[in-house]
């Protein structure tokens, strides 16, 4: 073991505070410029004109399944191979990462043969018709070419943190992310290809970030797995180990794709078309103060599961106890700068003439609306300790919780039954994940004071 992997290794399974720190400042930043790109992205398409966004859009629920369905493998695999580290089980880790990589061969494929032949039947059974179907046909096969690469990244990204690595984690980000911002204005504009540029501009920088984790993983070999087909041997409990945190993970990210869809149709009964213009712009803006929370997050799966490999619970605690505060403490201060800041950030969204009827709307919505972030770290960081625990399933159940059933309907409950309007919606909002907080909290402590009998009783 060289040692750079035994001071990510000493990291992952020393002290909890620490660890969480040092694993998660690398994936905050890589997450960061992820969503920097995802806004730079449509800035550069939004030039081509309101087809090129309509044909994006078209693929844009697909994209979101396929990066869901990657990313929760991701998890899957990182949950998986951090408990066997805490459990000094070499051997087990290096089979759950090429179980992981099989799987992400599996899928990628799969998504390639089945969807590739049949995208065109999906556009137009939605209704799309003309020039816009025909673009995002061609954009989508880009993309659904590469779906492999796609997943493996996502994959390959778990298998890291999974270990500690997040600082090399961190680099294929923003190598991916950077490279895309840096190449969609010469793909789209310079060279001449439009939409379908910005397919190919994405799907180089995932072939390059492929390439740097491949290179790590199976050339240069200085990670602490060792993924080699010749040691594979097959296992259904680690495959189902994988998938029993992966599978809800990714159907926990679709459930939030589905709660802002509800959360859209609520604001647009409160406040009609401006309604929806307020809400999804502020929503943009609040979506930015997440990021720390993902990234202390993901931190949070690799730092418990190992503990829970350990079976040490004093650890575990620890851990998730500091996630929280350490999330809580950055929330406090971003919704502090929104807040005190609303309306210069209010008018990067409302600098044009036609968008100044909602300029008061907006500013009243980001000094509302983010609030909810504050509270978001009690309910995020007891999902992703269940993850750390190989206990996807109850992660789940707090996502649709939080997002659909308390977000959604809260929001729902003030808008039909009060006079609030808008302002129903930020604060259905709020009271939903406050509630969702407290009640993923409470059972966040509970599960690990049963944890500590059961770990009691094994000593």
């Amino acid at each position: 073991m060289n040692e750079k992997v035994k001071k990510n290794i000493d990291i992952l399974l020393g002290d909890p505070k620490r660890a969480i720190i040092k694993l998660s400042i690398p994936m905050m930043i890589g997450m960061l410029v992820q969503t920097l790109y995802n806004l730079a992205d449509g800035m550069w398409v939004s030039g081509l004109g309101s087809e090129a966004l309509a044909a994006i859009g078209l693929f844009f629920p697909v994209f979101m399944g396929i990066i869901s369905l990657a990313a929760g493998l991701g998890i899957g695999a990182s949950s998986a191979i951090a408990r066997r580290i805490g459990a000094r089980d070499k051997e087990g880790a290096d089979n759950v990462a090429i179980h992981s990589f099989l799987l992400s061969l599996i899928f990628g494929i799969s998504i390639t043969v089945t969807m590739l032949p049949t995208i065109h039947l999906l556009f137009r059974s939605m209704g799309a018709k003309g020039e816009v179907v025909e673009l995002a046909i061609e954009y989508s096969r880009v993309l659904l070419a590469g779906a492999f690469v796609m997943v493996f990244n996502n994959v390959g990204n778990g298998i890291l943190r999974g270990e500690g690595d997040t600082n090399r984690a961190m680099l294929a980000l923003v190598l991916g992310s950077g490279l895309n911002i840096i190449l969609d204005p010469i793909f789209i504009y310079t060279l001449g290809l439009g939409v379908v540029g910005a397919a190919y501009a994405t799907l180089l920088s995932m072939i390059v970030t492929f390439l740097l984790i491949a290179y790590w993983l199976f050339i240069k070999k200085d990670t602490y797995v060792n993924i080699t087909l010749r040691d594979f041997s097959p296992s259904r409990e680690i495959l189902k180990d994988i998938l029993r945190v992966g599978l809800p993970s990714s159907i926990s990210q679709l459930s939030m794709s589905i709660a802002i869809f509800f959360l859209n149709s609520i604001a647009i009964m409160a406040g009609e078309e401006n309604g929806v213009a307020i809400f999804t712009s502020a929503w943009r803006v609040t979506m930015l103060g997440i990021v720390p929370i993902l990234g202390m997050a993901s931190a949070t799966v690799a730092v418990t599961g190992a503990a829970y490999g350990e079976k040490n619970i004093k650890k575990l605690e620890t851990a998730y106890l500091s996630a929280i505060k350490f999330a809580f403490l950055i929330e406090l201060l971003v919704v502090a700068f929104i807040t005190l800041f609303a309306p210069q950030v209010a008018y990067l969204f409302t600098y044009s003439a036609s968008a100044r009827a909602i300029k008061a709307g907006l500013i009243s919505a980001l000094r509302m609306l983010p609030i909810f972030l504050v509270l978001t770290p009690f309910g995020m960081m007891t999902s992703a300790m269940f993850q750390g625990i190989g206990e996807g399933e109850k992660s789940l159940i707090l996502t649709i919780l939080r997002t659909i059933i308390m977000q959604v309907g809260f929001a729902y409950l003030f808008v039909q039954y009060t006079s609030l309007a808008l302002k129903g919606v930020w604060l259905g909002i709020m009271m939903g994940n406050m509630v969702a907080a407290v009640i993923g909290f409470t059972w966040g402590r509970l599960r690990i004071r049963a944890l500590k009998r059961v770990f009691h009783v094994a000593g």
